[in-house]
Parts: C-alpha cells; structure tokens; sequence
C-alpha cells in the first residue's frame, strides 16, 4: 500500500465524485450486510409465526414491502456505486497515460536506443490501465468491503448477544481470522508473478509493433511463417505467465468458501445445542454469509494490488527515468543567434569504456558549410547530435555564438536549429499541418513558398485535396522523393541560421536527388550547415570537411587540401569514386 499511496494524487482532482461513489458503496454494503439479515428477522416471524393469519391485506403488503425496499436502496446504491468509480477511472486513465506520455517527450534519445517501442507501447497502454483499475479498485473497496463486514458483524454480534451472550457471539465469530490465511498465502504467491506478465505482455507489444514496422521485409523475405513462429513463442510465454497467475488467483474464493463452510457449520451445530428458532437461524447464517463475501473482496483487493505493483513498477522506469536534458534553473533566454558553432575538448559515450568522441576541438564559423566524412561508426552523427542537444558532451562543451548549449534555454537552442534527416518522418496528418510544425504561426502564403523552394509545390497541387492530403502513417502515401521534399520544406519554412543534413539525398532515384541537390542549394545560402555525408557527391562544394576516424577529427580542410594530404580521406573518397 506505501508503494501506491503517491499515486493517490491522481484521484484528489475527482475525489467529489469519488467520495459520491464511496457513500453509494457504503450505502450497498451496510443494505447488503446489515439489511438483508435485519429483513429475514422481520419478515419470517410475521409471515410464517402465529397469528399470521389475522394480518390484514394492507399489513401484510407492508411486511413484504421490506424486500424490495432493500433490495431497491443496494440496487441503485451498488450502481451509482459501480458508474461513479468508473467515471473516476476512466479520468485517471487519461492523467496517468498523459503524465506517461509527456515524461517520453523529455527522455534523452539513449533512453528510446536502450527500451523498445512495443515495450513502451505496453507500458502507456496495458500497464497504465492496470494502474488506474488498482487505485480505483483499492479506493473504493477499501471503503465498501468493510462497510459491509461492519455491517453483517454488527448484526451478528447484536442477535447472537441477544440470544444466547457472549458465547454464541465467539462462535460465530471464531471462524472469521480463519478466512484471512488463504489471503496471505496467495498473495506471496502473486508478487513475482504479477509483474511477469506485465513484462511478458510488454514482449508481445515489442514483436508485433516490430513486425508492423517491418511489413515490406517481411514479405520481400518471405519471413510470414518465421514471424507468425516467433510471435507464437512470445504469446506462450504470457499465456503461461497468466495461467500461473491464475491457479493462485482463481484458488482465492474457493478457498475462503471452504473454511467459511466450516465455519457456518459450527454455527449451526451450536445452534442447534441451544434450541434457536428457524427464522432467527437464518438471519444470522445470512449476515454470517454476508460477512464472508467482504472478506473474499478484501482478498481479491490483495491480488489486485499485486498487479497493480507489478504494473507500477513498470511504469517506474519511466516515470523516475532521468531526464538528463533539462534546461539549468538559470538558462538565459536566446534570440536569433549568428551561428558560429564551437567544440572545446569534447569527449562522449553512450556506454563506460567506450568513448565514441575523444578530445574533439574545432570552430565552425557562422555561414560555414562542413561536411562530416569518415567510415561508419567513426562518430559523425553523435556529432552532429549535439549540436541540438540531442546528447551533451561527457566532458568539454559546445557553443553557440560562444555560449555553453547547457546555459541556453533548450526550446529557444532548437529554435535556432532546423534538422533533415535522411528518412524523415511525416506524421499521420495533412500535408499543411505537417509543414506548419516547423513554424506553427506561419501563414498559409509562407507554407506554400517554402513547398515552392522545395519543389515540392508541384506534385502538392496535383493531389485532389492538395495540401490537405493526409500523408499516411510516417508519410506511407508518399514517394521518398516527396517526403524528403516535405522535409527540405520545412526546414525553409523554420529558416534557421544552423542546419543539419542528415544526406538529404542518399536514399533516392537520381531524378528525385537532382531536385532536391537544387533546392539544398539555396536553403544552405547564408547558414551554418553541418552535412553528415555518406556519399561525397554531395560535399565537394563544402567549405570545410571534417574527417573522421574512431571518434577523433582525424584531418580538416577542402576537397583539394583533404585529397592531397589525408590518405584516410583520399581513400574513402576514391573507393567510393571506382564504385559502380
């Protein structure tokens, strides 16, 4: 219960319908314990005692009226119950997967490298769920199963005290601690097994987002039967985790029937020691009755919240993942900055012992155009990453304009930063809308003179909705060509003074890259612009290369200088040269 208690806080914005849904339960409980015993007790002796018979019409309608009273205030109690707990649900639902999903807008990309997607996916979704059924579950039935116990006790203690004193009472209620053993002993049982099926449920999201992602491989490689195996496999495994969980979790109430039968027929054998009349008999077998069901819930209270704790921790690793990139408490503001870019002893990895920058020193001038080259792995990339702070150095720092990136305030870094990357994503949204994010409060005039610039103005206009058409999950609709224009156009639109290319252009047909060659021109004119290359086609007109080799600048210079005096450089680029 203490590992669930800060989570609480997702209730105390609807705790008015919260505590609505607490008293309808507590009315259901005390009608379920208290009054069904009370009605048998006043119903049987006027029906079946002596003299009734001499009740008149109107009398009797009275008596029997107490059935449906009864039954009337736990029917609507117990719904109101039941629909208000659900309203508070359903709300929570939302603020748990809401304060999910803004924690992953701020986790570092290591963060995503290290977790996949279906993991992910089945923590926002299936693990979220169980969280909010657990605190809604606990902070209803926390009121309303002992509510219920209070009642149907109460009952008994006053009738059993009234019959007989204080020994019928300790029988009728010896057998109840009895019923608490079963409780404890299944909930050791679910701990472990609760959050394996969590973790389970988490591998099956993860292999089937992969294969929707993969849907091209998987049948250009004929992998249907290879992935339907090993999607089977998973699915086994969580079957198996659920059915474990289930023997124990399902063992729950039968048990506890089982020791409240010997308990009820103790009762019964005292009874009948001492002579009770049938219809106080079975008021009392009724509240006893009544009084087991609470405790069944209670136990089933227990197996939820192992689930609940199972889901918990999941969530965790998330919810507490550190951020890492935040901005300083005493970040200053940045206007339009000039561009100069510097590297002051840079060191960084993703992992210990493993540097994947060492020691990088160099200043890239505003409006310099500088080509990243060097075989694969050499560190280009995280280079070029922390530029927008997608990572920050181990050691050393990166300016901008002079300034450390950590003491600039992070949105208005990137608002100085436009990024193309080599598969760019689309969102699954009108062609507008996903220009716009580069700069929510351009006009409509502005979007479409940057598609223009792009060249992507063109082939927009020929679709029936033109730049209303919805592009398709990651830009599904659309050739590679017209997404990597899409994505040049954005990148005029945001008109930022640093620019990233990501190779804008390796992936495409030769008609596509000339295009695109076109419109990079002019969107680099006047910016600093860092390319990751891979072919070099693309960087002889650079300004300054960067040669990279096992995370050092290895040689600096122009095409000529680099292909005279850097046999790394020179190497690379006639191999690439005699490639067909």
């Amino acid at each position: 219960m203490n590992r669930l208690r800060p989570y609480f806080r997702y209730l105390r914005p609807h705790r008015s319908l919260l505590i609505a849904a607490i008293i309808c339960g507590i009315l259901a409980g005390v009608a379920s314990g208290a009054g069904l015993p009370l009605m048998i007790s006043k119903i049987f002796p006027v029906i079946f005692g002596e003299g009734a018979r001499e009740l008149s019409t109107g009398e009797i309608i009275l008596v029997t009226l107490w059935l449906p009273s009864v039954f009337l205030v736990r029917g609507v109690a117990g719904y109101l119950n039941s629909y208000l707990i659900q309203c508070v649900g359903t709300r929570v639902l939302e603020d748990i997967r809401l304060d999910f999903f803004r924690k992953l807008q701020i986790l570092p990309l290591s963060f995503f490298q290290q977790n996949s997607s279906g993991d992910l996916l089945s923590r926002g979704i299936a693990d979220a769920s169980q969280l909010q059924v657990t605190l809604t579950t606990l902070a209803n039935e926390i009121v309303k199963s002992p509510a219920t116990l209070i009642g149907a006790m109460g009952f008994v203690a006053y009738k059993a005290f009234e019959i007989d004193g204080l020994p019928f009472v300790l029988v009728t209620f010896a057998i109840i601690p009895l019923s608490v053993l079963p409780i404890r002993f299944i909930g050791r049982k679910l701990v472990n097994r609760a959050g394996r099926i969590q973790a389970e449920l988490g591998a099956v999201s993860s292999c089937l987002n992969e294969n929707l992602s993969a849907v091209r491989e998987v049948r250009a490689f004929s992998l249907e039967e290879r992935e339907t195996r090993r999607f089977g496999a998973v699915s086994q495994l969580l079957i198996r985790a659920q059915l474990k969980f289930a023997k124990y979790d399902k063992a729950l109430t039968p048990l506890i029937e089982i020791v409240s039968a010997f308990g009820l027929s103790v009762t019964l054998f005292y009874a009948y020691r001492i002579g009770i009349e049938l219809d106080i008999f079975v008021a009392l077998i009724t509240a006893l009755y009544a009084s087991y069901d609470p405790i069944k819930k209670l136990g089933s209270i227990n197996n939820e919240m192992k689930r609940g704790l199972g889901a918990l921790d999941r969530l965790e690793a998330v919810l507490h993942a550190p951020v890492g990139i935040i901005d300083r408490a005493d970040a200053r503001p940045c206007g339009q900055a000039r561009g100069d870019l510097g590297f002051e002893a840079v060191a960084f990895s993703y992992r210990p012992d493993e540097p994947v920058l060492r020691d990088l020193s160099i200043q890239i001038p505003a409006g310099t155009v500088c080509a990243l080259v060097g075989p694969s792995g050499a560190g280009k990339s995280t280079f070029a990453h922390l530029v927008p702070r997608f990572f920050d150095p181990v050691e050393g720092r990166v300016t901008l304009d002079g300034i450390d990136l950590r003491d600039l305030r992070l949105a208005d870094l990137r608002r100085n930063l436009a990024v193309v990357a080599q598969d760019p994503v689309l969102f699954n949204d009108t062609i507008f809308n996903n220009l716009l994010i580069a700069r929510p409060e351009a006009t409509r005039a502005e979007v479409e003179a940057a598609a223009r610039a792009a060249y992507a103005h063109d082939f927009v206009s020929a679709f029936p909705e033109g730049y209303e058409t919805i592009v398709g999950e990651r830009g599904a609709r659309l050739s590679g060509g017209q997404r990597q224009r899409l994505a040049i156009a954005r990148a005029f639109l945001r008109n930022a003074p640093v620019l990233i290319l990501d190779e804008a252009t390796s992936a495409l047909d030769s008609e596509s890259e000339s295009v695109i060659q076109l419109a990079l021109k002019t969107l680099v004119l006047g910016k600093t612009v860092l390319i990751i290359a891979h072919r070099f086609s693309t960087i002889r007109t650079a300004s300054l290369i960067l040669v990279f080799d096992q995370g050092e600048i290895a040689a600096r210079g122009t095409h000529a200088e680099l292909y005279a005096c850097s046999p790394l450089y020179k190497a690379l680029y006639d191999r690439q040269s005699s490639s067909p």
